[in-house]
């Protein structure tokens, strides 16, 4: 028998037994770690460190500002234009001799009667249909969202403001009254008497 086949053969039954024990330990001890880490109780309050950092996005942050900002211009922009030409059915339909005397308008008196129906209760330009328009269309921007109300009345007040800039003072009575509706109809979606759907549907 050969002393050194013996001697290498020892050798490297003692190696992998002695790494099969090394690797062995090495798991247990992982395995103790664990458990140890596992069992460790933090007061209510803190928490532990993971290691990640948040960093704010800047671009979407920015993309969504942009994106508030243009529908709150929307709506300002679709409320003056509204409120004004209401403004103006009105004129054409009830002080129709003050515009005359300016010579703005010639008006005809089929045109003063269908401005007269415009401005009816039940009409395109009555108060109940032209708050309707501006509060479908301030949902529809939001999507019914009740925290974003708040965005839209104001935009709809520096609308109306403008409107009245643009008229050259005090917009006529049924502007001030679909002014009033217009609140009234925000109010009932903030406190949610009125569901959004109701808007967004029609």
């Amino acid at each position: 028998m050969n002393v050194n086949g013996v001697t290498s053969s020892q050798a490297a039954n003692a190696y992998s037994a002695y790494t099969s024990q090394t690797k062995a330990k090495e798991v247990a001890k992982d395995a103790t770690t664990n458990e140890e880490a596992a069992a460790v109780y933090e007061p209510s309050g803190q928490t532990a460190e993971t290691g990640k950092t948040y960093t704010p996005n800047t671009d979407l942050v920015n993309k969504l500002k942009a994106e508030a900002d243009a529908r709150t211009e929307s709506l300002r922009s679709l409320v003056e234009k509204l409120l004004g030409q209401q403004a103006t059915k009105y004129g054409e339909a009830t002080d129709i001799w003050s515009f005359l005397k300016d010579g703005n308008f010639e008006v005809d008196p089929e045109t003063k009667a269908q401005a007269q129906a415009d401005i009816a209760e039940d009409g395109y330009w009555g108060v109940e249909k032209t708050s309707d328009r501006i509060v479908q269309f301030a949902t529809a921007l939001t999507g019914g969202d009740p925290d974003k109300i708040d965005s839209m009345i104001e935009a709809f007040k520096k609308g109306y403001a403008q409107a009245e800039e643009t008229w050259g003072g005090k917009l006529p009575e049924i502007s001030q009254k679909t002014y009033d509706a217009v609140l009234s109809k925000f109010e009932k979606l903030k406190t949610g008497e009125t569901d959004p759907s109701e808007y967004l549907n029609r």
